[in-house]
């Protein structure tokens, strides 16, 4: 089997992460409408889906460790299908809020598993540009519902299609998962030698995968067996691992990126374009510049390296995050909303070749094999928890202080961001996951 086409069906679980994110952004003013909703039911039926995600990772973890990261990714593939025909079907505002938390927790579960398998099935001098895979698909997905939203504005229950169709991508997920691999280093973890060594020659075509496995044996044993606890997890050799995971989590979130994500249209509507449609076109410009420089980054990760990517892209952020500050405080409408739109625009690029992509590859390369589903999970939760608490907030934030306001507060905590990645991120860059354990045990 042909690794490349392993690793393009697993990534399937990072597009529909992006699709189901990105989708409300449209679907939202329609939901609005029917549901004669107020601000703050606006602000929940947004994050039903943050809400249920930070459900799912909190267990991710666990559930992979135990039953392994192919079975899991099947059983949310199906989750995927069933939250989206759900919501499509809604018949009031409850099952609808249900039906996009069903897909919240198979989007908690999917980001913290899709990177973390592919990292695991990765030969290392690729990892960079496979794992930043799954971000191609989750920028992809975004863009595709930005589309989708643009397509359907004028159709009859146009927001039921929108939400919907997310059931496509889940199942072709489900289809194409039931004829890959187990991850190679779970099924060693297990004591399953020959079924992980009968993994790597899957993905390895006729490359000798003996020493490669000898590793994994090497490493196993001087971590005294297979899976490992909790309280191993805040020992000597995963506790800096976890230290960084978390903190980059919370710091990808509180920078802005979802407030973007989610309330783009508004913000250029609020900015002076014409209406629902235009400023929906835009978001959907600005979801295409992700999906480039996350092409870029895809090019870069195994060359320039995750640290240099990170600081650039942190540095460009504050940039423009203080640019859409000052832009806001003028009121740049009419012939300067074109100022707006460029500095999201701009924002959005930078975090794509940042902290967007080398946050999930690094937070699949940090931790201990032990560990690493657990330390994972409780990173993936700090940032769909810290998504969840931003995206609710935000509308909030805008309405008491004003944007101008609510882009300064993302400015000045991306220079946070920048002083930690600086101080404490490690470069990754060609080492195998068990060189970069030794390297942070050290």
């Amino acid at each position: 089997m042909k690794f490349l086409l392993v690793a393009a069906v697993a990534s399937l679980g990072g597009l529909l992460f992006g699709y189901d994110t990105g989708v409300i952004s449209g679907a939202l003013p329609f939901i609005k409408t029917d549901f004669a909703l107020a601000p703050a039911m606006q602000g929940v039926a947004t994050a039903a889906v943050l809400l249920g995600a930070t459900l799912g990772a909190a267990g991710a973890g666990i559930i992979s460790d135990r039953f392994g990261r192919r079975r899991v990714i099947l059983a949310v593939a199906l989750l995927f299908v069933l939250g989206a025909l759900g919501s499509a079907f809604a018949p009031s505002l409850v099952v609808l809020l249900a039906g996009r938390a069903v897909v919240g927790v198979a989007i908690g579960i999917a980001s913290m598993l899709t990177p973390l398998y592919l990292a695991e099935i990765a030969p290392k001098a690729q990892r960079g540009a496979i794992v930043s895979l799954n971000q191609f698909c989750i920028t992809f997905g975004i863009l595709v519902s930005y589309l989708a939203d643009y397509a359907l504005t004028g159709a009859s229950a146009n927001w039921r299609w929108m939400l919907g169709l997310g059931a496509v991508p889940g199942t072709i997920l489900f289809c194409g998962m039931l004829t890959l691999p187990e991850s190679p280093r779970w099924l060693a973890g297990q004591g399953r030698i020959d079924d992980a060594r009968a993994a790597l020659r899957r993905t390895r075509a006729n490359a000798d995968v003996e020493p490669e496995l000898a590793e994994l044996r090497t490493d196993l044993l001087q971590q005294g067996g297979s899976v490992s606890s909790w309280p191993a997890l805040f020992g000597h050799a995963g506790r800096r691992p976890l230290i960084i995971g978390v903190a980059l989590a919370i710091f990808q979130q509180v920078t802005g990126i979802n407030t973007v994500i989610y309330y783009a249209p508004g913000i250029f509507q609020n900015a002076g374009l014409s209406s629902a449609s235009v400023a929906i076109l835009a978001t959907a410009g600005v979801g295409g510049v992700n999906v480039l420089m996350t092409v870029v980054a895809m090019r870069l990760m195994d060359s320039a390296g995750r640290r240099p990517l990170l600081l650039a892209g942190l540095a460009g952020m504050i940039v423009m995050l203080l640019v859409l500050a000052g832009s806001s405080y003028i009121g740049a409408k009419g012939s300067l909303a074109a100022i707006t739109v460029a500095s999201v625009a701009l924002y959005v690029a930078f975090f794509a070749i940042g902290i967007g992509p080398v946050f999930w590859l690094l937070l699949s390369e940090i931790f201990p094999l032990a560990v690493r589903g657990r330390g994972m999970s409780i990173a993936t939760v700090s940032n769909w928890g810290s998504n969840f608490v931003v995206t609710l907030v935000f509308p909030g934030v805008v309405a008491a202080l004003g944007s101008a306001t609510a882009f300064l507060i993302f400015g000045v905590l991306s220079i946070f961001a920048w002083l930690f990645t600086y101080i404490y991120v490690p470069e990754t860059k060609g080492r195998s996951l068990e060189e970069i354990e030794a390297q942070l045990a050290a």
